[in-house]
């Protein structure tokens, strides 16, 4: 454990100096027990020798002294040591999960990540101090009083040294066991997490369906789980613990009948054996404080695996001379084949986007559009072809330099809960006032703007929730255009919007288009934003069934012809229904 927390800081230093302090403490306090021998030799006499005991009691001040300038040295900088250890095992998590593939980030990992980065980064700074120092005292403590013990009677130090083994296999077990019942009780407290989570996020669905405080099924099981989990955890761990009990109390009835024994022979002097008892005591105490470490000393070691588990997931490759420059808007899909574990999503995937045109991915649903997107923004690597921008491979990009001319809009547009000027910023916190007018009016946020009671400084809640679906794609929008980027990626901007704002959208979408350096590619179905497109790939069960124009596709009678035809079908029933 020791080995794993020494690796699992970028900077362990302070980690080594508590250690140490702590270690020097356990000792000390080990050697000033051990001055009673002589102590007891001097005072336990017919005629006690205060002269002979004089200078072991000075020493043993002077050791006490220290001991208590160095104890209140320790807690102090043990608290700010767990603060600073803290932090800097969050940086060092944050800073590698910014090299992570964005496709890493599922709901699954989202959730590991939260519960990682405040639970078990947390705990692993407050246990390495609070949990590290007892341990350390419980371990060197005896060991030194072992050392003591040998120089006063070789035969009961035998006895203190033979009680050890057996102790820790037992310690053992038992540790080993909490270990597996708090990591089954993390999990569960892991889905509980997600299905909290779910219940603040699906409150209307919940709501409606009669579950808003219970969070439904899947809530309620997480906590029944959650609870069995515990309880036979709990179960579990009561005999090892009481074995280990049994053990340390049958060591202190061995050491006793030995004593005893070799006091009644004549070869232990009542002094000695009155210290060696003391010492005794000393020495099991610390070994029966472990019984009550080890679940804290287990759950600190689960959570320095769930901490090394994101820190062992493997980065985005870098290229060893990377491209520092994107040199023009070109994408190019050559044979790309592409799966999600064992799901095929992308199987030779072949075209080609140019700058100044406009490309409209369509398809059913699970057809692979969205996967197009991830692989030019690199989210993931494909399996085999190439995926190239500007004529050379995305994995050859400094990725920062390829997302830098890159700007996607996503379906479900999020936003910090901060003012709308904010959120536009973060694709260029430098521009001007000029540049975010000028941007927002491409996007249409102008209007949006206008008639919200305080313009740019208005909060837009979390995620954006003050604002509609429509209002949000446009903030979206607007960001692109004030990032300037050359790569636009739109998924699904128009889907269940209402009129208006498909319109305003679709205009958004053809105003990006119009910079003849610009490639944009944008997932759409309907004919207001497929009417912008200069070619349109039709994609079905992974491959590429069509290219080219909408007018050419509308006439062939492909997935093109069929997926139009369904979209007007459905909107003409829907006129019909509301007239």
């Amino acid at each position: 454990m020791i080995r794993h927390l020494y690796r699992l800081w970028p900077h362990p230093g302070l980690l080594i100096r508590l250690g140490l302090l702590h270690a020097v403490l356990a000792v000390l306090q080990g050697l000033l027990l051990g001055l009673l021998v002589p102590i007891l030799r001097a005072l336990l006499q017919a005629q006690p020798d205060f002269a002979a005991a004089k200078p072991w009691l000075i020493l043993g001040a002077i050791g006490l002294a220290v001991y208590v300038v160095l104890n209140v040295i320790s807690t102090p900088i043990g608290f700010a040591a767990s603060g600073q250890l803290t932090a800097q095992l969050r940086h060092h998590l944050m800073r590698h999960v910014t090299t992570l593939p964005l496709g890493w980030f599922t709901a699954e990992h989202k959730t590991r990540l939260a519960r990682t980065v405040t639970a078990a980064a947390g705990g692993v700074g407050q246990l390495a101090v609070t949990i590290g120092a007892p341990a350390i005292t419980s371990t060197l403590v005896p060991l030194t009083i072992v050392g003591v013990t040998f120089a006063v009677d070789w035969r009961l130090a035998l006895v203190f040294l033979a009680i050890l083994p057996v102790a820790l296999l037992t310690l053992r077990r038992a540790g080993r066991i909490a270990g597996v019942a708090e990591r089954k009780l993390d999990a569960a407290a892991t889905e509980i997490a997600g299905r909290a989570i779910e219940l603040g996020q699906a409150q209307t669905v919940l709501r409606a369906a009669g579950h808003g405080a219970t969070g439904g099924t899947r809530m309620r099981n997480a906590l029944d789980v959650h609870r069995r989990t515990y309880r036979q955890g709990l179960n579990r761990s009561m005999v090892p613990d009481l074995t280990y009990t049994g053990v340390v109390m049958a060591g202190f009835v061995a050491i006793l009948v030995v004593g005893a024994l070799l006091l009644l022979n004549g070869t232990l002097m009542i002094a000695d054996t009155v210290a060696l008892l003391v010492l005794a005591v000393r020495f099991l105490e610390p070994l029966g404080n472990l019984i009550e470490l080890i679940g804290a000393l287990r759950a600190m070691d689960n959570n320095i695996s769930r901490v090394e588990a994101i820190l062992h997931t493997p980065a985005l490759p870098h290229s060893r001379n990377p491209v520092r420059r994107v040199q023009s808007a070109d994408i190019e899909f050559e044979d790309v084949t592409f799966s999600y574990g064992d799901t095929p999503a992308l199987s030779e995937v072949s075209f080609r986007c140019r700058p100044g045109t406009t490309t409209a991915l369509v398809g059913p649903s699970g057809s692979g559009k969205t996967t197009v997107t991830r692989l030019i923004a690199r989210f993931f690597d494909v399996d085999s072809g190439s995926v190239r921008v500007g004529g050379v491979d995305v994995r050859e990009y400094d990725h920062p330099v390829l997302l830098g001319d890159v700007a996607i809009v996503f379906q479900d547009v999020y936003l910090f809960d901060d003012t709308i000027e904010e959120n536009l910023r973060l694709a260029h916190p430098e521009a001007t006032r000029a540049e975010l007018e000028a941007a927002a009016a491409a996007a249409r946020l102008d209007e949006v703007v206008d008639r919200l009671p305080d313009g740019w400084q208005t909060r837009v809640g979390e995620g954006g929730a003050q604002l509609s679906g429509g209002e949000r794609q446009r903030v979206s929008i607007a960001r692109a255009f004030l990032k300037h980027a050359r790569i636009v990626l739109i998924d699904e901007a128009a889907s269940a919007l209402d009129p208006e704002n498909e319109r305003a959208i679709s205009q958004a979408i053809a105003n990006l288009a119009q910079d003849p350096d610009r490639t944009v590619i944008v997932i759409a179905h309907r004919p207001a934003t497929l009417a912008t497109a200069d070619q349109v790939v039709a994609l079905d069960g992974g491959r590429v069934t069509e290219v080219g124009t909408p007018a050419e596709l509308r006439d062939s009678a492909g997935t093109f012809a069929r997926l139009y035809d369904q979209y007007e079908h459905a909107r003409s029933w829907h006129i019909t229904a509301k007239a």
